[in-house]
């Protein structure tokens, strides 16, 4: 007579199955996983939840240029910073700081950057759907990145936006026909230095 396993068997071999399967080493990567990857992941991983009451760790920067090292400053030296057309720009009431390098009378060169608070479900969710439409992330300087370029539809340049998300600041970059080289690693390291 065959005997049929109780309730609490089952359960336990399941309870069994999920924590051997959660001690499974992990394949090795391939280029395409691990860049496609490096959002999920990020989530996989449960943190602190932050609350109202509890001030953000990073302070947001309030200066544009001071963003920014003297080598990146000299790539943007012929473009105005802030133009009141590109309103709003600088600090905002709820501490974020917006720049806009760029002149309005251009038709596409300018870039705009946006320094914020943001949580990170909400940072990952972003992240995930940016990477959905085609961006490559992956985890530098103790954050996640992401970023993508394209053609612009109606000029000859390229447009790109780059995000970095860190210790709950959010640092989204967008750009047309203006990429100055480590412009987001400057950034970075102001912020997080």
């Amino acid at each position: 007579m065959r005997r049929i396993p109780s309730a609490a068997a089952v359960a336990a071999s399941l309870l069994l199955l999920t924590a051997l399967t959660a001690c499974a080493p992990d394949p090795a990567p391939e280029t395409s996983a691990a860049t496609s990857s490096a959002v999920a992941e990020q989530t996989a991983t449960p943190g602190p939840t932050p609350t109202a009451t509890v001030a953000p760790a990073v302070a947001l920067p309030t200066d544009c240029r001071a963003i920014v090292s003297a080598a990146v400053l000299a790539q943007l030296q012929d473009q105005p910073l802030n133009d009141k057309a590109f309103a709003p720009t600088g600090v905002q009431s709820d501490g974020s700081l917006i720049c806009v390098w760029g002149s309005p009378s251009a038709d596409t060169t300018n870039l705009t950057t946006t320094i914020s608070h943001m949580n990170r479900g909400p940072a990952l969710d972003a992240m995930n759907a940016f990477r959905d439409k085609g961006a490559t992330c992956y985890t530098p300087d103790e954050g996640t990145r992401c970023e993508r370029t394209w053609q612009n539809k109606q000029y000859p340049v390229t447009d790109g936006r780059t995000m970095f998300w860190r210790d709950g600041v959010m640092i989204d970059t967008q750009y047309s026909n203006l990429a100055p080289e480590g412009y987001t690693s400057s950034v970075v390291a102001h912020v997080f230095g």
